[in-house]
C-alpha cells in the first residue's frame, strides 16, 4: 500500500500552501522536507540568542491579494497577522525624505513637502497604471494560459485604445518609465528599488510592469506575522496536520521514484521510500527536481530546464541584533521614543537610479557592488516579540551581489567585509548605527542562500524574472501549467508562475491543476 494520496517534496511556503488545499480537499498528503524545520526560504529561527531572524522573506505584501490565510483558515493554526503603516520610507543625502502609506491621499500629502509636481504626478501614475496593476493579481492568480492572460491581463484591464497607447510604456524598461513620469529623481527612486527587488534592472526591455505594479501596494499594504515570517509556514503546516496530513523534517531526498513512466514516489538519504497512489509534488527548485527525476526526464525536457537561466545572484541580506534602531539624520526619532514612525515600515536608501544602475554595473563585471542600495527593515519596532526588551533586529538587503566573482575570491573569505561595507552605507543616513551597535549578526551571502535555503547561485526568485521567463515561459511553455513531463508530478515553487515571492499563488494554482486532473478520484 502507498505511504499516502499525495506526496509533497520540499515543505517551502508554495509547496505547504499546495499541500493544504489538497488535504482540505480530502487527500491523504504527506510532506517531507530536508531541513530541520519546514518553511523553506519562509522560516524564523533564533540565531542569536533572544533575537528571532527570518532566513528569506520578510514583509508580507503578495500574499494579502490571494484569498489563501481566509481559504485555509491559517488564523485558527496560530497566524497573527500585524498591518503595517507607513509602508516605505525613503532619506536623501540632501536631508530630505518622504512616506509612503497605504493610503494614496497621505502619500501625496508626504510627497508634495519635497516636490509639489511630483505629489501630483503620483497620483497620475497611480491612477493610470492601477487597472493594468489589478489585471497583473488576476494573472498571478490563475495557471497562465493564453485564455487566463487574455482574460486578465487584456480584456480585464481594459486593453481598448488607451490601452494600446500603453503598450510602448509596457514594452520599455522601469527606468526608462519612471524617468518619463516624473520630474525629480527621488521617488522615482523609490518605485524603481522597490521593483529591482525581482532582479531585473532599470534598464532590461519589457520590465517595466515590475514597476507598474507599485498601485498595488497601496491595496494590498504591507503585512508580518507576529512572531515571525515563519510563523506563515508554522501554521500551514499545523492546518495540514489537523486535516490528517503530516509534515516530515530532516529527510533530504535524493531521487525520485518512478514505475512505468510513471512518478510514485520519492527516496531519501537514509534509503527510506515513501510514495503516493495518486500524485507527486515538487516544491523544489526545478533544477533540483530536474537532479531527481535522473535518467526518467526525457532529455529533450532535460535541455528545455537546463536552458532556463539561474543567473548570477543579485542580492545579500545581513540580520543583526542591535542596542537600537537606525536615527535617520533626514527625520531624527522623537526625543524620548524607542521608535519614530518610518520604523515601522520598509526603509530604502537608494537616492536616485543612476546609483542603482552603477550598482547593477559593478555586479555585471563580477564585483560586489561598491556602494549598494539598501533597505533597512526594523520588524521589532511593530512586533517587541523578536527580540528583547530594549532591543531590536535589524536586517539590511542590498543589491547587487553576484554569486560568482570575477577576482576569483570566495565569498566565505569576503562576507563580513561586505556586510562592513552595507552598514557603512546605512551609517551615511543614520550616523547612529555604528559596529559596536551590533550584538550579533547572520551574513546572508549568495552561497550562503544557496547552501542553507537551496536556492542556486543565490537567486530568491529561483529562476531570472525576464520577460522570457514569465508567465507560459516559466519555467517552460510545456510545463507552465505546473504539469512535470512525466507523468503523475507536479510542479510547484518560484520555479513556476508566477515566480518568487511571499504569495502563495503558485501553490494555490498547483492544487487546482492537481485537483482538476484528478476530477471524480478526489475523495469525498
Amino acid at each position: 500500500m502507498a505511504d499516502c494520496d499525495i506526496l509533497v517534496v520540499g515543505a517551502g511556503h508554495n509547496a505547504l500552501v499546495c499541500a493544504g488545499y489538497l488535504a482540505q480537499a480530502g487527500y491523504k498528503v504527506l510532506v517531507i522536507e530536508r531541513r530541520h524545520k519546514a518553511g523553506g526560504a519562509v522560516v524564523t529561527e533564533e540565531i542569536v540568542p533572544g533575537f528571532k531572524f527570518d532566513l528569506g522573506g520578510s514583509a508580507h505584501i503578495l500574499i494579502n491579494h490571494t484569498p489563501i490565510v481566509r481559504d485555509l483558515e491559517l488564523e485558527k493554526y496560530g497566524l497573527d497577522y500585524i498591518d503595517l503603516d507607513p509602508l516605505f520610507f525613503a532619506p536623501f543625502p540632501d536631508g530630505s525624505h518622504f512616506t509612503m502609506w497605504r493610503d494614496v491621499d497621505k502619500t501625496i500629502e508626504s510627497i508634495a513637502q519635497m516636490s509639489p509636481v511630483d505629489a501630483e504626478n503620483y497620483r497620475k501614475f497611480i491612477n493610470k497604471w492601477k487597472p493594468m496593476a489589478e489585471g497583473m493579481v488576476g494573472a498571478f492568480m490563475h495557471a497562465p494560459t493564453p485564455l487566463n492572460l487574455g482574460r486578465y491581463m487584456i480584456f480585464g484591464q481594459g486593453f481598448n485604445r488607451n490601452g494600446l497607447d500603453q503598450l510602448n510604456d509596457i514594452i520599455r524598461g522601469y527606468g526608462q518609465v519612471l524617468k518619463q513620469s516624473f520630474s525629480d529623481p527621488r521617488v522615482p527612486a523609490l518605485i524603481a528599488w522597490m521593483a529591482a527587488q525581482s532582479g531585473p534592472p532599470p534598464t532590461e526591455p519589457f520590465s517595466a510592469p515590475f514597476a507598474l505594479w507599485h498601485p498595488m501596494y497601496h491595496e494590498s499594504g504591507v503585512r508580518r506575522p507576529r512572531g515571525g515570517s515563519g510563523q506563515l509556514t508554522q501554521a500551514l503546516q499545523k492546518m495540514i496536520e489537523a486535516h490528517g496530513g503530516q509534515v516530515l523534517l530532516n529527510q533530504p531526498v535524493t531521487r525520485l521514484l518512478s514505475e512505468n513512466g510513471r512518478v510514485v514516489g520519492a527516496e531519501t538519504a537514509s534509503g527510506e521510500r515513501f510514495t503516493a497512489s495518486r500524485a507527486v509534488v515538487s516544491g523544489a527548485h526545478i533544477h533540483t527536481t530536474m537532479k531527481l527525476l535522473g535518467d526518467d526526464l526525457p532529455s529533450n525536457k532535460r535541455t528545455l530546464i537546463e536552458r532556463s537561466r539561474i543567473g548570477n545572484g543579485f542580492g545579500m541580506v545581513i540580520r543583526a541584533a542591535v542596542d537600537e534602531l537606525p536615527n535617520y539624520t533626514a527625520s531624527p526619532t522623537p526625543a524620548g521614543k524607542p521608535f519614530a514612525d518610518h520604523h515601522i515600515g520598509m526603509q530604502f536608501m537608494c537616492p536616485d537610479m543612476g546609483y542603482l544602475e552603477r550598482a547593477y554595473g559593478d555586479y555585471l563585471g563580477g564585483r560586489p557592488s561598491s556602494e549598494p542600495a539598501i533597505i533597512a527593515m526594523t520588524w521589532s519596532a511593530s512586533d517587541p516579540t523578536l527580540a528583547p526588551e530594549g532591543k531590536h533586529v535589524l536586517f539590511l538587503w542590498s543589491q547587487y551581489f553576484p554569486y560568482e566573482l570575477a577576482n576569483g575570491e570566495s565569498w566565505d573569505d569576503i562576507g563580513e567585509r561586505e556586510a562592513d561595507k552595507v552598514l557603512g552605507i546605512l551609517r551615511r543616513y543614520a550616523p547612529n548605527m555604528t559596529k559596536d551597535k551590533v550584538i550579533g549578526w547572520l551574513v546572508e551571502t549568495p552561497l550562503y542562500l544557496e547552501r542553507e535555503l537551496g536556492l542556486y547561485r543565490g537567486n530568491v526568485m529561483h529562476l531570472e524574472m525576464s520577460i522570457d521567463q514569465m508567465f507560459l515561459l516559466r519555467p517552460a511553455l510545456s510545463m507552465s501549467t505546473y504539469r512535470a513531463p512525466v507523468k503523475g508530478l507536479y510542479l510547484t515553487g518560484a520555479s513556476t508562475h508566477p515566480g518568487g515571492g511571499i504569495m502563495g499563488a503558485a501553490g494555490r494554482n498547483a492544487a487546482a491543476t492537481i485537483l482538476h486532473d484528478l476530477g471524480k478520484k478526489r475523495r469525498d
